[in-house]
């Protein structure tokens, strides 16, 4: 059975980082695009970034664009979120997902890590 896993969460004054990780105890982790997304309370699931297959290519929304980096270490079958000058509305919860190239659909979802950012 697949199984995504973040961690990283916690409590973090604004300004200061994090970092997460997302392990995947899949073979094929490497056929996969890694996608982070957001979870607010009360509100919908936010894209946060874009990794693809290959790691050669990266996407960002742009609430996070210069402020977050994502990377994806194949050996270690994990992908990351550096999280750096955070702020109070980047609390979520966050999960990460594995996506099908040729299909966009996101087969796989980890259960979510907590981020609060405190003012």
């Amino acid at each position: 059975q697949v199984q995504l896993v973040e961690s990283g969460g916690g409590l973090v004054q604004a300004g200061g980082s994090l970092s997460l990780s997302c392990a995947a105890s899949v073979r094929t982790f490497t056929r996969y695009n890694m996608v982070w997304f957001r979870q607010a309370p009360g509100k919908e699931r936010d894209f946060v970034a874009h990794i693809t297959w290959s790691g050669s290519n990266t996407y960002y929304a742009d609430s996070v664009k210069g402020r977050f980096t994502i990377s994806r270490d194949t050996a270690k079958n994990t992908v990351y979120l550096q999280m750096n000058s955070l702020k109070p509305e980047d609390t979520a919860v966050y999960y990460c997902a594995a996506q099908f190239p040729s299909t966009g659909r996101y087969d796989y979802w980890g259960q979510g890590t907590q981020v609060t950012v405190s003012s």
